[in-house]
């Protein structure tokens, strides 16, 4: 429905007040090691978090939130989130935005939403304003690969085109991730981008540097 597509843009809006350009997920580090440097190299690095790393791994969370029957699951749910931070920058950055993210809606939408890690609270809020799964899903991916290509174009740096182009051809990965974990269960997550944890890791001592994560 158009309703739902808008709400969920909202939501996933960079002008939600998530702060999440501050977040750089750890690419701010891998960019300082020549890691990635292009736009070839970012469309790979993101490619790897969506398929195998913390995107697909966020999708799983974004579908237990939603599909949490009750209030003890759902705290699992978010402990789980919790435990499976792979740094203590990505447990600060899911951490935080979750909880502005929740704020925000209690506040403008009166949802009952308790502090979540951002995933968990994203599909959590879904399944209460009655949004679908696997759309939800996908905007989510979409958003965070968003969010990491706009700090790739200003750190590599790159080009606005390069870096469009980058995303361009992420989408329909976006879109598969969802649908494969649109009925996920805990048993699903997981994550193999190690070098991407390395990254994230690594960013809590780097200096001189510009993003919280």
């Amino acid at each position: 429905m158009p309703i739902d597509l808008l709400t969920l843009q909202h939501w996933l809006s960079p002008a939600f007040p998530l702060g999440a350009f501050a977040y750089s997920h750890g690419l701010e580090s891998a960019i300082s090691r020549g890691w990635v440097n292009s736009g070839d190299s970012l469309r790979d690095w993101l490619a790897a978090l969506l398929e195998d790393g913390s995107g697909r791994a966020d999708a799983v969370l974004v579908s237990l939130g939603w599909q949490a029957g009750d209030a003890a699951t759902l705290d699992q749910v978010d402990a789980t989130a919790r435990a499976f931070a792979a740094s203590a920058e990505r447990l600060m950055e899911a951490d935080l935005q979750g909880a502005a993210f929740c704020k925000t809606l209690r506040d403008v939408w009166g949802h009952d939403l308790p502090d979540l890690m951002l995933p968990v609270a994203l599909g959590r809020a879904a399944r209460l304003a009655g949004l679908p799964l696997e759309q939800t899903g996908a905007m989510y991916l979409h958003a965070f690969a968003a969010n990491l290509a706009s700090a790739a174009i200003r750190l590599v740096p790159l080009g606005q085109t390069e870096g469009q182009a980058a995303l361009a051809a992420l989408t329909p990965l976006c879109a598969r991730v969802a649908g494969e974990t649109a009925e996920a269960t805990a048993d699903d997550l997981y994550s193999n981008a190690f070098l991407s944890d390395v990254a994230a890791m690594a960013h809590e001592t780097l200096q001189p540097r510009i993003f919280r994560s």
